[in-house]
């Protein structure tokens, strides 16, 4: 096989794009247990208010919940705990800096598999005022409207 492997996408996080304007992606790994892979690949995973925290010199993905895995037996997992990423020294230090000092905040966009590993995208991102996300719906809109005129459906 030439190439990499195409991502499988097993959860997309919709709100972010929604309340945020994105400016950067990063794909990053993430420390999970053995409870949560088979949870995760059984679909339980939820996005809701998901961040990014940098503490010391580690990053922490805070609000992935991950469902427990009904056959754990007594090896669980706390479903709300903080995640450490596994990013490059160097991309943790930019998107702590970004985060100081412009203001922006890093959040997980999606979860899928790359080669047999679960991986998270995370977006560097601006958040959006209420009238940006009417400007941004109707932007939408519009392009939805000229795509299926475009297309000749009615």
């Amino acid at each position: 096989m030439s190439g990499k492997e195409q991502p499988s996408l097993i959860a997309k996080n919709r709100k972010a794009g929604h309340d945020f304007e994105f400016l950067e992606f990063v794909e990053a790994g993430i420390v999970l247990t053995g409870s949560e892979i088979k949870s995760i690949r059984a679909g339980g995973t939820n996005f809701h208010d998901a961040y990014v925290r940098f503490r010391g010199t580690g990053a922490f993905v805070v609000g992935l919940h991950v469902a427990p895995y009904e056959n754990a037996g007594y090896a669980g997992h706390d479903p709300d705990r903080e995640r450490a990423l596994l990013l490059h020294a160097r991309e943790m230090r930019a998107l702590a800096a970004a985060v100081t000092q412009k203001g922006l905040s890093v959040v997980p966009v999606n979860l899928h598999f790359r080669s047999g590993r679960v991986k998270v995208e995370l977006a560097l991102a601006r958040g959006r005022k209420a009238g940006d996300q009417r400007q941004h719906l109707k932007e939408a809109a519009a392009l939805r409207d000229a795509a299926r005129e475009m297309s000749g459906r009615d």
